[in-house]
């Protein structure tokens, strides 16, 4: 594994996300991904946005020939927060079925627009790759 999980004992158990990871090996930075495939948005709300846009990232790493578990930073950008607050238990099997148990540091930031319009959520993450692509 090229992250290792680090854990404040002062501050109260994170959920849905690391208080740290140390990472080794080559750094991949994986520019903001949208909810969309092939340059077409095929869902509008925010749930199906995120996990095509998991996918996107995954897409990513594996074309790193990276792992999950390589993921040490993340950060999701919405632009309805309120949104995003409501579908937190939909959006927890989104995550679980892509990522499983691993939990990246991350923040979620809302922001009042993206970059494409039809876009409600982005995600950006870094990747420490044990056995990256040439």
């Amino acid at each position: 594994m090229s992250t290792h999980l680090v854990i404040d004992p002062n501050a109260p158990p994170p959920r849905g996300y690391a208080d740290g990871r140390i990472g080794r090996g080559p750094v991949l930075h994986i520019a903001g991904q949208v909810g969309w495939k092939a340059g077409k948005f095929e869902a509008k709300d925010l749930v199906g946005q995120f996990a095509q846009a998991c996918d996107n990232v995954l897409t990513v790493l594996g074309a790193a020939h990276g792992h999950v578990e390589d993921i040490a930073e993340m950060t999701i950008y919405v632009t309805d927060i309120a949104a995003y607050r409501a579908a937190r238990k939909e959006l927890g099997p989104v995550w679980r079925q892509r990522f499983g148990t691993h939990f990246p540091a991350m923040a979620l930031v809302a922001v009042s627009a993206l970059v494409e319009p039809e876009a409600v959520v982005e995600i950006q993450a870094v990747a420490y790759l044990e056995h990256p692509a040439e």
